[in-house]
This record gives C-alpha cells, structure tokens and sequence, in this order.
C-alpha cells in the first residue's frame, strides 16, 4: 500500500513500547494498527543493536502492510537501514541537516522541542518536517520531562508553519483538550499499549482526532 507522507502526521501517533520479545511486540501493534494508527515510531532504549535492528525490519514490513509511515526514534542510521518513512531526533540526536542529508529529502524529520518554542522555529528553519512539545500531563515513560502548557500548543499553531506533536501523559480523556489547543496528532505510549484491549484504546484515541 502506498503511503502518503505529507497527510501522515494528525491523529494517533503511536510509540512503540519496550518489548524485548519482538513477536510480542509485533502483536501489540498489530493490535493498535486496527484500531488507526496514523503514525508509528518505533521507540527502543536498550542499547542491543542486533535487537533493535530485527524488531525495526520487522515493523517496517508491518506498517507497510498497514499503509502507514514507520519512524525511528533517535537513530537515523537505523532508520536509514530498514527504509524506514523517517526519523525523531532528541535534543541530543543530531541535526536535521545531517539526517536530511543521509535519509533524503523526502523522509520525514521530527524534532523534540519539550516546552521550548525557540527549539521549534530552529527546526523549521531547518526544514524538519513536524515539531513535537511536551511532556503536557505526568508521564510515567520519562516522569522527569520539562512540562509544557497547552497554551504553548496554541502559540505554536500561530507561528510554526509545520505539523504539531504533543506527547507526555496523553490519555483518552485528556486528549481532546490537547487537540483544541492545537495539536495535529497526539503521541501515546502507555495508555495505548498499558491498556487491556489495545485495538479499542486506539480507536478511541483515533476518534479524538476526528470530533
């Protein structure tokens, strides 16, 4: 299935949770996929490159078959590796010019830019393709993440001409109040695959996106 990458980046845009067993892995976001998904990032801080390296191939396989974009978080040679659709770069993951110029510049390029809109209006200067704030809410992945506000989303949706990210502690009932503030897509970890049926998180989530 083809993807279109310029209409990617709205709705649930899914984190991949640390699962070592990649057959678990795969089954899990198997599961969000059916509920829609927009956008995944395959997210894994072990440091085992063999691992890291099988589990991105093999969601690069499933997106495809799914007709949604695969980015990888930090590591743009990985995803350079397994053709992924693009790359999520930290604060500390490199330029967008250095990862523009090896994956091409049709890949896309996300940057953190926690609550920081000076961070934003660099990245779109150089030319990164979304900009991502947060943590908005608790987060239980990075609980020590800077705290964004949401009138930080509204601002950013006046002077930041690019897709708009939220991430940090995103929930079904919070999420809506994330998007009317200004968000394009709503990044999620733990509420969507914590969750005890992950196809109907996602799908709520999904729905969020379209009221």
């Amino acid at each position: 299935m083809k993807i279109s990458l310029s209409d990617s980046i709205n709705g649930l845009y899914a984190i991949t949770p640390e699962e070592i067993n990649t057959a678990e892995l795969l089954h899990k976001v198997r599961l969000a996929l059916h509920g829609g998904v927009r956008l995944l990032q395959y997210r894994n801080k072990s440091g085992d490159i063999s691992k890291r390296s099988e589990q991105a191939a093999a969601l690069r396989q499933l997106t495809l078959e799914f007709g949604i974009p695969l980015i990888i978080n930090d590591d743009a040679q990985l995803a350079k590796q397994v053709d992924a659709d693009g790359v999520h770069l930290g604060g500390e993951d490199g330029s967008v010019a250095a990862a523009r110029a090896l994956l091409g510049k049709d890949k896309i390029i996300g940057v953190s830019c926690y609550n920081r809109l000076s961070l934003a209006h660099a990245a779109a200067t150089q030319g990164a393709s979304y900009v991502a704030f947060g943590a908005f809410f608790a987060s239980t992945v990075k609980p020590s993440a800077p705290v964004a506000t949401l009138d930080l989303l509204s601002q950013a949706r006046r002077e930041i001409h690019l897709p708009v990210v939220a991430i940090g502690g995103i929930t079904t009932e919070n999420g809506a109040s994330v998007l009317s503030a200004g968000a394009d897509a709503l990044a999620v970890i733990s509420a969507l695959f914590s969750a005890k049926d992950i196809t109907l998180a996602a799908r709520q989530f999904a729905n969020l996106s379209i009221q």
